[in-house]
């Protein structure tokens, strides 16, 4: 049995060549859905069933353990897909990277800022995790939709011009801490710290969700006694992009094949 990570687009390649980084020894599937990315501006319904097919697509291929690293898909509806899944695939989890985020998010400050898809802002996802933390947290939200379009369409010098303006928006909050809300904006990290200076903490999912899941599978051995240790990493899009396909290639190292596949599930046949 493999893990699989699902995202929106080609922003969760980052989150899958971190948790191969530090536990190579598990075969892994990545799927992104590169033909109707991106999920940030889509309403809920639409988001829970693209979001439902991708993950039921990956339990198909074998995956015991999926992680959604799509930040628009685990605040509107990884709960949901948790609960189905957990009837029709007994045995497999599905895992987000939304709470993780704002775990680090109260250790780092109280002070905090968010950037997002419009989805994941309009959710209020990160208030209410980082709140149940520390209810004397403060939390920042920007929308900031237009970097991923930029960052799926190769866009780079326009998303840096358009991610410095949408920073601005904190430049009167004072804050301490700013969490990446979207698994695209690690490519982005270099700037965004640069803008933001020592002072701003800045958390970027590909840096804790490795030993948030190492820290899983310590605590359910049941699960990562049915990992296989191959070694192996496969790469399927709905739609294989320039971009998605250069990415895969720059961060692991090698010419990979990346495979389209078709994603259907239940909620499409209704």
């Amino acid at each position: 049995m493999k893990i699989g990570v699902f995202d929106s687009g080609l922003g969760g390649l980052v989150i899958a060549y971190s948790l191969v980084s530090k536990m190579p020894q598990y075969d892994y599937i990545y799927l992104g859905d590169t033909d109707r990315a991106p999920y940030g501006n889509r309403p809920e319904r639409e988001i829970l069933e693209y979001t439902s097919q991708g993950v039921e697509a990956l339990f198909k291929k074998g995956c015991k353990l999926v992680i959604v690293a799509c930040n628009s898909a685990s605040a509107d509806a990884l709960r949901v897909i948790q609960r189905q899944h957990l009837k029709a695939w007994p045995g497999c989890n599905t895992l987000g990277v939304l709470i993780p985020s704002a775990e680090q998010a109260v250790i780092s400050g109280q002070r905090i800022g968010v950037i997002c898809t419009q989805a994941t802002a309009d959710s209020g996802a990160f208030t209410r995790e980082i709140h149940k933390l520390s209810a004397t947290a403060e939390v920042f939200h920007k929308a900031t939709p237009r970097l991923v379009d930029n960052i799926e369409s190769g866009q780079m010098l326009l998303a840096k011009h358009n991610l410095q303006q949408y920073l601005k928006a904190f430049s009167g909050h004072n804050i301490d801490t700013l969490v990446l809300g979207c698994t695209h904006y690690p490519l982005l990290k270099k700037e965004i710290r640069g803008f933001l200076g020592d002072a701003v903490n800045v958390i970027s999912q590909d840096e804790i969700v490795p030993a948030k899941l190492q820290d899983y599978l310590t605590r359910h051995k049941e699960i990562a006694s049915d990992l296989s240790t191959g070694s192996n990493i496969e790469f399927f899009a709905t739609k294989i992009t320039p971009t998605i396909k250069k990415l895969a290639c720059q961060l692991f190292s090698k010419s990979v094949l990346m495979e389209q596949i078709y994603v259907v599930g239940p909620s499409a046949r209704h």
